[in-house]
């Protein structure tokens, strides 16, 4: 039998997609949720009864976890077995990030050593390279750091100054640099430094030993939160190494930051799974117990309001984060199919979902934010208190805005990159555009007294797909070459992009659990979420595609579109209230997350 063309990144703007064609996490196998429920038992009895020690730096506690964790085979999960890895699937790898993404700074130390620290070893590595230090990775005998941020380079990472020299002999680079915000800075065996040869324009990447001599480094960072992660400044002076420590080819090194920044950005929305759900079981726990006005708080409808958004983000975030983790899944094994090598393929599969990776990065980080945001308000005059364990929620969270390139960066990627696929014919999106174009008069809102439940919602969000088709073409042509420094516009359309993928996501997620009757007994919870979602996300792409008309549209056009925009998103008013309420009900009924 002919196998199905898997979908393409970016695709989902202007492709249907049928349920039964994606992943949801209640697919996950028995052997996947083993591996899970082991990083959970590893958290809740090896980090938990250290938060406190480990926000204030207690010596040698952190690598000593890492450590723990690496004699379990925690940290070479997605490592291939040759090196002592399990050699787990990409999909595997996230519901582990997810299982690790409660345990606060020890879940960012985490990340960095198997993440952006381990993986341009495991992908860009030759066999003599991954022979010499990946096995230690894989079972924390090393700890590794990435070092690209400079002073003076941040989101444009290229701007970076560190430069290494040749020898005259050809044995050595000579290499000086600074480094800044270096997570595991403080701890970490090998670093992944990123610096020019000689007069390069672009970066070459090195691995290099912290106890090479001419690496010295400042006292750690007070942070605003993550307080227990190391973060430190390096510093290279005259450091001696070795050629064949040169990582990938040179002049490579900006493209291995790129692509392992693509990895980090949909890893960090496995990863803050993690945080919310530890957040949404402490409000509600509180939220029981605390009482007013001789009531819970629970009892109270402005509580279930916050406590019932709080599960809504969490299950879209879930829904969609895994929908994309395994499309790059698949897209990985397709091309080790093809005779890619296990490095190739995986950069290869998961930079084909650019878009995916920025949105997901942005919608999960700013998800937790809003939940840790009502855990404090929930918890109220408590929720201030450095005893409560709101607070370093709050606080933790707010890097995530930041990790990986800030949300503001990965906005400007999502439409950048699914434009690109559109010139480059990769997807058909000017193709769509204009055909949404050519029937700009016809447009008509979804008719919900007609047609069935599901086939309704799908209308809807083709309805909200095209907003973005038939904005994208007309404001390329009046910014033309200059769009680049539209950033305000470019925003408006990365947020309808992100709540489109979003929402038909968890409307997928649903619609298989109906039909295939997976959640016969809890099937309403997941169709009022959907509900309410679906209120919310499109008075969203109502308001961004309003604020993007206003800014760029000429008088003669300006109200042709917005009577296509309020077409498109026109939706019959429900009674979120008592959805949110049922939602909430439930949480305070079983007193934990369990969605």
């Amino acid at each position: 039998m002919e196998k199905k063309p898997l979908l393409r990144g970016g695709e989902f703007l202007v492709k249907d997609v049928n349920y039964n064609d994606v992943f949801i996490p209640e697919e996950f196998d028995e052997e996947q949720n083993m591996i899970a429920e082991t990083c959970k038992d590893f958290v809740e009895t090896e980090v938990v009864p250290h938060f406190e020690a480990l926000d204030k730096h207690e010596q040698g506690l952190m690598p000593s976890l890492l450590k723990k964790a690496g004699e379990l085979g925690l940290l070479g999960i997605s490592i291939p077995e040759e090196y002592e890895g399990f050699g787990q699937s990409f999909i595997t790898n996230m519901r582990a990030n997810e299982a690790v993404g409660s345990a606060y700074s020890f879940s960012v130390a985490f990340m960095a050593h198997t993440g952006i620290g381990s993986l341009p070893l495991a992908y860009y590595g030759n066999d003599e390279q991954k022979d010499r230090y990946l096995t230690d990775l894989a079972t924390g005998e090393k700890l590794a750091a990435y070092c690209l941020t400079e002073p003076g380079a941040g989101s444009d990472a290229n701007a970076g100054t560190s430069k290494a020299v040749l020898t005259e002999d050809g044995k050595n680079y000579i290499l000086n640099g600074q480094k800044m915000w270096i997570t595991n800075g403080g701890f970490a065996d090998l670093l992944t430094v990123f610096a020019k040869i000689d007069n390069d324009r672009v970066l070459s990447a090195f691995l290099v030993e912290s106890s090479w001599e001419g690496i010295s480094m400042n006292p750690e960072e007070n942070k605003m939160g993550i307080k227990g992660s190391s973060t430190r400044q390096i510093f290279f002076n005259d450091v001696k190494v070795p050629v064949e420590n040169l990582l990938g080819k040179r002049g490579e090194g900006f493209r291995i930051a790129l692509n392992i920044l693509h990895i980090g950005r949909i890893k960090l929305g496995a990863t803050v799974i993690g945080g919310m759900r530890r957040a949404i079981n402490h409000s509600v726990t509180y939220a029981n117990e605390r009482k007013q006005f001789g009531s819970p708080l629970s009892d109270f409808g402005a509580i279930k309001h916050k406590m019932g958004e709080q599960i809504i983000r969490m299950f879209a975030t879930e829904s969609a984060v895994y929908r994309a983790s395994k499309d790059m899944d698949d897209t990985i094994h397709q091309m080790l199919d093809e005779g890619k090598t296990y490095g190739q393929a995986n950069i290869d599969g998961v930079a084909e979902f650019e878009p995916e990776c920025a949105l997901l990065k942005v919608y999960g980080s700013e998800s937790l934010d809003y939940i840790v945001d009502e855990m404090v308000q929930i918890f109220g005059g408590m929720g201030f208190s450095a005893e409560a364990p709101a607070d370093r929620s709050y606080r933790d969270s707010r890097i995530n805005r930041i990790f990986e390139g800030t949300n503001e960066i990965n906005r400007l990627i999502t439409v950048d990159s699914i434009l690109k696929k559109g010139m480059k014919h990769k997807i058909e999106l000017f193709e769509e555009a204009r055909k949404v174009l050519d029937n700009i008069d016809n447009i008509s809102s979804v008719d919900f007294n007609k047609g069935d439940y599901y086939d309704n919602l799908h209308k809807i969000v083709r309805n909200l797909k095209d907003v973005v088709l038939l904005l994208l073409p007309e404001i390329q042509e009046v910014f033309k070459r200059k769009l680049m420094f539209e950033e305000e516009v470019l925003m408006n359309l990365s947020d309808i992009m992100m709540n489109v993928y979003s929402l038909e996501s968890t409307l997928l997620r649903v619609e298989k659990l109906d039909k295939n009757n997976l959640k016969p007994d809890t099937i309403d919870y997941y169709k009022s979420m959907l509900c309410v979602l679906k209120h919310d996300m499109t008075a969203n792409i109502y308001k961004a595609a309003y604020d993007a008309i206003g800014s760029f549209a000429t008088d003669e056009n300006k109200s042709r579109l917005l009577i296509a925009v309020q077409k498109l998103t026109f939706m019959e008013p429900v009674n979120i209230k008592d959805l949110r309420r049922k939602i909430a009900d439930k949480l305070i009924d079983d007193g934990f997350y369990k969605f």
